[in-house]
């Protein structure tokens, strides 16, 4: 016969174990839902990194193509593009916390809103270029023609030389230039070195004229520079349907004799290459 106090004592143990599965089922249960949370929340988490990183590199790629246009602003594109890759730099290292995220989002937006306005600048000084080229186009081809002109004439005889000089449009010859380095004595020094260029001096000859009307004469002088900008005062002169951006003008007092014309064009930091 089975003793009541051995079944008593079983069916606590029983009981206790019970308790025990029930309690274990429970935590177990609490500690995998907990780790979905936090796998649902580094998930996420990884999610937006990837979304912030793709976003940067797109920005870093706008920069890259504005850059490769080498305009006036590319130093100022590489520099904001060196920001963008510095802050995908700090992004990879990350942890890829909520905050920090936040913090790269800010900071996105930041450079989102700089690169807009840089490349409305860049997309206006692109069309100025374009503007700028046409009348370089347009000044080159008068030139060329101009020393057609001057090289034939100077073949030609003494008989033909004073039939030129008798007729009524004024003639401009010998256009050249020069570069000079300005001393703190006043003195200036001749240089073909562009890093030393303090002032360009170009110099013209108005031929004699015997038939032509006398009195002030304006010339309107525009010089070039190797980037095809045009230097010194960049004012623009309207002549019926046409313009000019001239570099300065020489008032002239012309008295039907030949005049040499000399006149200045001070700057700095002029680029090296050919100027027109």
């Amino acid at each position: 016969m089975e003793n009541p106090k051995s079944s008593s004592s079983l069916k606590a143990v029983v009981a206790i174990l019970a308790i025990l599965l029930v309690g274990s089922l429970v935590y177990i249960f609490k500690i995998t839902s907990d780790a979905e949370v936090v796998k649902t929340e580094l998930d996420t988490t990884l999610t937006e990194k990837e979304s912030v990183m793709k976003d940067l590199q797109e920005l870093k790629m706008t920069y890259d193509a504005a850059i490769s246009e080498n305009t006036s602003m590319s130093d100022e594109l590489i520099l904001e593009r060196d920001k963008v890759v510095a802050l995908m730099t700090d992004l990879s290292k990350s942890k890829g916390d909520v905050a920090s995220l936040s913090k790269y989002k800010t900071q996105f937006n930041a450079l989102q809103g700089k690169m807009k306005v840089l490349m409305a600048d860049n997309e206006s000084l692109k069309k100025a270029n374009t503007t700028l080229t046409s009348q370089r186009d347009s000044t080159a081809v008068v030139l060329g023609e101009s020393k057609k002109y001057n090289e034939a004439l100077a073949g030609q005889n003494e008989e033909l030389t004073k039939v030129v000089e008798k007729a009524a449009k004024l003639t401009v010859l010998n256009t050249r230039g020069s570069a000079f380095k300005l001393k703190s004595s006043g003195k200036e020094i001749s240089t073909d070195k562009a890093s030393r260029a303090d002032v360009l001096r170009i110099s013209y000859t108005i031929a004699e004229n015997q038939v032509a009307q006398s009195g002030t004469k304006a010339y309107y002088v525009q010089v070039i520079d190797s980037k095809n900008n045009v230097i010194g005062d960049k004012k623009t002169e309207n002549f019926g349907d046409n313009s000019l951006t001239y570099s300065f003008i020489s008032n002239i007092n012309y008295e039907n004799k030949t005049v040499d014309v000399t006149e200045s064009v001070r700057g700095k930091d002029f680029p090296k290459g050919t100027y027109y």
